[in-house]
């Protein structure tokens, strides 16, 4: 072999350049993380089925329930199917007898003067907790927080006194009124996107001689929609799922809403399951399109106010 040949023969393990040679490494190797990796996605996905099993198998013992007769909701076991499918006899009862339709025309009202409330009262706190420097502020943030520490029941006795005295007992006003008062969570929300909305569009307003309302309806209000549909899902869903207010001001029958209607079915000698699982299943249903298409709101508000 001449000396040219030696020199330009590559070194082993090295190409031409003398550049390390990339060898395809083998797959013993990389089996172990390989096996992690997929025992890591199959444990996600059991889990994540796992989860969804939890949440459907009561929506689907109640679907069932909803379709059987009295007969064979007592005699029969929970998973059993119901004899017709078609039954739709629980789902009557529920709207004649127990009136789901006056009460969702009272919930309605209740719902929407309450959630307009809310966003009104709780985004103006916002405005001002935000935009103006005064004295006591932090006290007063301090004591919303402190608010959300007392538990409701222990002030129901002075609440129930205050109610009676206005005059608003055994009406729709009653639970308006307690719905009505905002809370740290909204004031909150509203705050986290007041702090990404820049200062320099108010100053601008100013200037241009705008008055501080002018600026909160023209400005602010318009730029916080998505904390808005956030605040309204999740106010609405608990006003609509709300039972102890209505129940303890709003005895009368015809003041009913969805959840005391519901309670209705059930006396002191028994309930009628059946009929009860029908009317849930009615109540479920607006929540349940209502969530489908507003869902990305509440998770864009909540990821949004958590990074401005």
């Amino acid at each position: 072999m001449s000396l040219t040949d030696r020199r330009t023969r590559p070194v082993p393990g090295t190409d031409r350049r003398g550049g390390p040679v990339n060898r395809p490494s083998r797959g013993r190797r990389h089996r172990p993380e390989g096996f992690a990796a997929r025992l890591a996605v199959g444990l996600k996905y059991l889990s994540l089925v796992g989860a969804a099993l939890v949440v459907l198998l009561p929506l689907l013992v109640l679907l069932m329930a909803s379709l059987k007769t009295n007969d064979e909701f007592v005699n029969g076991a929970p998973f059993d199917a119901p004899g017709n499918w078609f039954n739709l006899d629980n789902y009557v009862t529920a709207f004649t007898r127990g009136g789901m339709l006056r009460a969702f025309a009272n919930t309605s009202l209740i719902l929407l003067v309450s959630v307009a409330g809310t966003v009104l009262i709780g985004s103006m706190a916002a405005y001002a907790l935000d935009r103006f420097e005064f004295r006591l502020r932090r006290t007063i943030i301090a004591l919303f927080l402190l608010a959300t520490l007392v538990p409701g029941v222990t002030t129901q006795v002075a609440t129930f006194q205050v109610v009676n005295q206005l005059g608003l007992f055994n009406t729709r006003w009653s639970a308006i009124a307690l719905f009505l008062g905002t809370d740290i969570i909204s004031i909150y929300i509203f705050q986290q996107f007041l702090r990404g909305i820049p200062r320099e569009l108010d100053e601008s307003a100013a200037i241009e001689g705008a008055s501080h309302l002018t600026i909160y309806l023209r400005i602010i209000l318009p730029l916080l929609k998505p904390a808005i549909a956030t605040v309204v899902i999740i106010k609405g869903i608990a006003i609509y799922n709300e039972f102890y207010i209505p129940f303890l001001y709003m005895p009368d029958s015809e003041l009913g809403v969805i959840s005391t209607s519901l309670f209705r079915f059930k006396g002191p000698f028994g309930a009628q399951w059946e009929v009860i699982s029908a009317g849930v299943i009615l109540v479920i249903i607006p929540t349940l399109i209502v969530f489908l298409l507003l869902q990305r709101f509440i998770y864009n508000g909540f990821t949004s106010g958590a990074t401005k």
